[in-house]
Formats: C-alpha cells, structure tokens, sequence
C-alpha cells in the first residue's frame, strides 16, 4: 500500500502538470472504487481552474476555486500524466483532462482507492480525525510522550495510528524503530519522554530519506512520473528477516504485530 512517501512523491510528480491548469473533462470509466466516485465530480470540476496539489496524511488534495478532490491511491492505485486521448487500460478509471492537452490519470487494478469532492475538505469524514503531519510543526517527541501515557499497546502500533500521527506505515514504523534503537513490542506507556525524542527524529529522518529517494518500491508502486522509489536500497529492517544487521552483525527477526509483519533486531532494539 502507498505510504506518506509515496504518495508525497506521486503529488510532487503530478504538480506542475496541474497547477494553474482549467479542467476541460472528466471522464469517469469505472465509478465503483472504495466509494462511488460522486457525480458532482463529473459536473462541477470542469470549468475550474487548479489553484494548489497538496496532500494530507495519504490523500492528494486537488484545490479548486469552489471545491477539492480528494484522491486516496488505496492498495494498488497510481496516478499518471497522459496525453489527452491516450487510450485507456482496463484499470484506468478516472480521467481528468486539462487545457494543455494532458489528462491526470488515475489507475486502480483493485480499486481500493477513493476519489471525492469536497466543498470543506479539512471537514470531510476521512481527514477530519487524522493526527498531525510527521514532517509538521505539530510533530515532536513531546507530543509522542504525552499521547503515549497510558497506553498498553505496542510502539509500533502506536506510531502507525493515523489518529495519533499520519502517514508511518509499516515499512517506515519498522525502519524508524530500529533508527531510534527502540523495540517494536515495548507498551508505547513504558517509553521514556528522552527516547520519543529520538523517535521522533526518527521517524523524520526516515520519511525525508524516503521521499528523497522517491519512496519505496513493493509490488504495483511507482511515483506520479512513471519512476519506481529506490528506498527499498536503504532499508536497515523491513523485509530482511533472517538476513544480518547492518549495524551489528546478528540476525534480523520478524514478528506479526496488530497483524502486520515487523521487522527488527533484537540486538540493536531494546
């Protein structure tokens, strides 16, 4: 699945083909994804001019004068710039045709991926509960420390609650752990505020590495330009189960965690 990363990457690749660009048409082959692609999307976008693509936690925000689209990539989705009628593949759903004579395409083979129009997006159901940026203001080891008191449940699966920061899935949970020498299992209520610190620069260094290298390739992921991420070359961690850490020589291990594999060194993480 995307991460903040690779989705960050994506709204880069894809921003200079938009901004300031009118929408002529939008051509929806396949309205079923997640939700139902509305059909206000179809009706009030063309005719606007694009203002800014930005993104919050996962989703692409694309601003209008009158409304956003909101697009999450889901399991599989990308998005592409095509020339205007280039035609179409059976995963390729939604078109978004601007005045240059490109077309924002979006490609979805398990249409897990979203695509809505909001008048106040920073109200709509599936950001307005989200936690702060990882690479904000609002992010620090403070913060972690705070919301952590109390809590019983993993490290690992603290940092990846959307509602507690966004955007530290499971690879980058796994690599900023082992970054901050911290093991994934340990009550996210038993950690001290100086190692939240840590982890918190963790998690920033890792993201900004990440995004710096175009994210991370698994399966159907490319960036917005058509580029696979090359991150998967700095992974200390993730998906090196039995192989040797770099840092000091034992064997990485793996463990399911909130049911998603976690990788880490039992050495090196404590």
């Amino acid at each position: 699945m995307p991460e903040l990363p690779e989705v960050e990457t994506s709204r880069r690749g894809i921003e200079p083909f938009l901004v300031r660009k009118t929408v002529t048409k939008v051509v929806v082959r396949e309205r079923q994804l997640r939700w139902p692609v509305p059909r206000a999307l179809d009706r009030e976008l063309p005719g606007q001019c694009i203002n800014a693509v930005s993104r919050r936690a996962k989703y692409i925000l694309i601003d209008t004068d009158t409304a956003t689209a909101i697009l999450h990539l889901g399991m599989s989705g990308h998005v592409s710039i095509v020339d205007t009628g280039t035609p179409a593949g059976v995963h390729d759903h939604v078109d978004i045709e601007l005045d240059s004579g490109v077309a924002l395409r979006l490609r979805d083979p398990r249409r897990f991926g979203s695509l809505h129009w909001s008048r106040r997006p920073m109200q709509h159901k599936l950001i307005k509960h989200l936690g702060p940026e990882p690479l904000g203001p609002d992010f620090s080891g403070d913060y972690l420390y705070e919301r952590s008191r109390g809590r019983k449940l993993a490290v690992k699966q603290f940092i990846m609650d959307a509602a507690v920061v966004v955007g530290v899935g499971n690879i980058y949970a796994s690599e900023s752990l082992f970054l901050a020498g911290i093991h994934p299992t340990r009550p996210a209520g038993r950690i001290s505020r100086e190692r939240y610190l840590l982890l918190a620069r963790a998690i920033v260094n890792v993201l900004d590495r990440a995004i710096d290298a175009g994210g991370t390739t698994l399966r159907d992921f490319y960036g917005g330009d058509g580029q696979s991420g090359y991150f998967q070359q700095q992974l200390d961690v993730y998906g090196r189960a039995d192989e040797d850490c770099n840092r000091c020589g034992d064997t990485i291990r793996s463990k399911v965690i909130g049911q998603r594999n976690t990788f880490y060194c039992v050495n090196c993480q404590r």
